[in-house]
């Protein structure tokens, strides 16, 4: 796949881009079951958190908007529902009690967990140096995205912050690629998405006629059967500045 001349402009996703934040989330289902062996006993924690992660697809694979928002009560939510499918199962009833420790244990182990992915910092402040307009486009809850632009260090690295709770539109409506390139001054023909979620950072902007950059940082390629055609695929920002430059 031939690589483009950089463009003019790049918006670029936190969460699983720069950040390590929620992938693998079948990593920390099962951390947090198994901290919570003695309550959830005679239930092997690994069959727990097999059931929590179903539940939680479950949920967010038709979940509105606003659930983004509301993200540790989702959780909650989430909980409880694979709670009441193992109980429909013909396992023991588990309490809404434990449901939401276990929920408030996820957020606060995802929180405690989360990092930059190595070169990333450096990643955006050469791409920066060479002119090229940057913008932080997140979804999610005002607060909490906010709180991890600073505790990052991200602000001062982006020309524009574009957090949905705090503007009230997020991926993958239009008006947030469009609003974040009116920001930037730029159109699409000279605008990179670049980010891990095939429809808000790929499908989304390619309908708009931006170039759409696939975050695989695990290496673990397309979905089986996705009809979806990232216009390229890449597992670090190192990857987008050009090798003179790094």
């Amino acid at each position: 796949m031939a690589v483009k001349s950089l463009p003019r402009a790049m918006l670029i996703d936190m969460d699983d881009t720069i950040l390590s934040a929620y992938g693998r989330p079948e990593i920390a289902w099962n951390k947090i079951a198994t901290e919570f062996a003695d309550e959830l006993a005679p239930l092997p924690p690994d069959q727990v958190a097999t059931a929590l992660l179903a539940s939680a697809r479950q949920f967010w694979s038709k979940a509105e908007p606003i659930w983004r928002i509301r993200l540790a009560e989702a959780r909650r939510l989430t909980v409880k529902g694979g709670f009441a499918a193992l109980a429909a199962a013909g396992h023991r009833a588990l309490s809404d009690d434990l449901a939401n420790r276990i929920a408030d244990r996820f957020t606060t182990l995802r929180e405690e967990e989360m990092f930059v992915f190595p070169g990333a910092h450096e990643a955006i402040d050469a791409l920066k140096a060479l002119g090229i307009k940057l913008a932080l486009v997140t979804n999610g809850a005002a607060d909490m995205q906010r709180a991890k632009v600073e505790r990052f260090a991200l602000g001062h690295r982006f020309d524009h912050i574009q957090i949905e709770g705090e503007h009230g539109f997020g991926k993958p409506e239009e008006r947030a690629y469009l609003h974040a390139m009116q920001a930037l001054g730029v159109t699409a023909p000279d605008t990179w998405m670049i980010g891990d979620n095939l429809e808000w950072e790929v499908v989304a902007p390619q309908r708009l006629g931006i170039y759409a950059i696939w975050m695989d940082v695990h290496g673990d390629g397309l979905p089986p059967g996705s009809t979806v055609k990232p216009d390229r695929i890449i597992r670090s920002l190192t990857e987008l500045v050009p090798a003179a430059h790094k």
